[in-house]
């Protein structure tokens, strides 16, 4: 959560430093990975329980929510940019000539909102900003065939998935995503919902959790490192020989279809992880209470996970206008500022959210004794009615 608020910042100098300028996977595989994870304890267990019907109702019913989520994070973010532009309040009051709303590439629904309104509704305009949570309703939808496949057997699962990954990546299967051009959506949903179900099929006992293994953790190091000159920026754009390679394994490395290197790269970085955080995360909660203490907000922020990332792409435009408003991009104290003030921002969130999700006014009042009743039962009331 934290890294996509970054990657979402304008003009921030701190995406210099996120996992996508060291290796083909980023933030987005970490994203889907544990949203399958998740959605393995949430649905699977309804499935067991009640059967199919009551399992495809409640991703349903998820799918209805993260539907709206998208919808009004859409029209909120897009009024505010609107709003701020036609007013020329930034140009008057800061002599700010950016455009907010270009750089979304927004101006198209506003010059033709009728084709794109109905646009918006369908799922089939899904500007870049916007693309995340339509993918994850598609994948969600896939969950009761997955579910459903796995009862035959469970191999028969993994050759669904499998099959979709590789229709996606030879252009087979993909969603519109503009009404006025052949332009498909960034994150082809049917090919990330293999990232999806490998972290749903772990959580279902279907894979099985990899061994610590010496050899196993020398070859997760020497994934990360084989994939490094061609994913750094600083060594690729100046090494001509690892541009050409670059270039040729484009392919294997695209971010639209999940290529094959980008889920190698990423199963190498969770593999070492896992191992790195022991047994259930004990070492994650060894390092004294103030380290423990960060974990358990990181852990906060990852359970509400839907509502955070909702949060963070308006907070990153509401933070990066202000930080142009204020101090301009250029300087490093402005940009740790707006970075750190979005992440506390963003704390904050999951645990309003968390407040609101415990419905605290469900909860039975302590019981308040009477003043009548304590007078009664104080020893001086029992002396008076013993002398009485």
């Amino acid at each position: 959560m934290f890294i996509i608020y970054i990657a979402h910042l304008p003009g921030n100098w701190w995406t210099l430093w996120i996992p996508a300028r060291f290796g083909f996977s980023d933030a987005t595989e970490i994203f889907v990975f544990c949203s399958g994870m998740a959605s393995a304890l949430a649905f699977g267990k309804v499935f067991d329980v009640h059967g199919a019907g009551m399992g495809i109702a409640r991703v349903a019913q998820r799918m209805w929510q993260v539907y709206w989520a998208h919808i009004c994070q859409f029209l909120v973010i897009a009024a505010g940019l609107v709003a701020i532009h036609e007013s020329g309040f930034l140009t008057q009051c800061c002599d700010l000539t950016q455009n907010y709303v270009g750089s979304l590439n927004l101006w198209p629904f506003f010059d033709n909102t009728p084709l794109n309104l109905p646009g918006l509704l369908t799922l089939t305009y899904v500007p870049n900003y916007f693309d995340i949570l339509p993918m994850y309703i598609v994948i969600l939808a896939l969950i009761p065939v997955i579910m459903i496949a796995s009862r035959i057997s469970v191999w028969a699962a993994f050759v669904l998935s499998i099959g979709l990954w590789l229709a996606a990546n030879f252009q087979l299967l993909n969603l519109p995503a503009e009404p006025w051009s052949d332009r498909s959506w960034y994150f082809n949903p049917f090919a990330w919902q293999l990232v999806f179900f490998t972290g749903f099929a772990f959580m279902r006992g279907w894979i099985p959790a990899p061994p610590v293994d010496e050899r196993l953790i020398a070859l997760a190091i020497a994934v990360l490192l084989l994939s490094l000159p061609f994913a750094y920026f600083r060594i690729h754009l100046n090494v001509e020989f690892a541009q050409i390679v670059r270039d040729m394994l484009k392919p294997l490395w695209i971010k639209s279809e999940l290529g094959f290197l980008r889920y190698v790269h990423f199963l190498a970085l969770a593999y070492l992880a896992w191992v790195a955080a022991g047994d259930k995360g004990f070492r994650l909660f060894g390092h004294g209470r103030i380290w423990g203490g960060f974990v358990r907000i990181v852990q906060k922020v990852g359970q509400q996970s839907l509502a955070v990332f909702m949060a963070s792409l308006v907070i990153a435009q509401a933070a990066g206008i202000l930080r142009d408003m204020v101090w301009g991009r250029g300087e490093w104290l402005p940009q740790t500022l707006s970075n750190l003030l979005g992440f506390a921002a963003l704390i904050a969130v999951a645990y309003v959210v968390a407040w609101f999700k415990g419905q605290p006014w469900r909860k039975s009042p302590k019981p308040q004794t009477s003043r009548l009743s304590e007078e009664v039962s104080s020893p001086r009331s029992k002396v008076a009615e013993t002398t009485n």
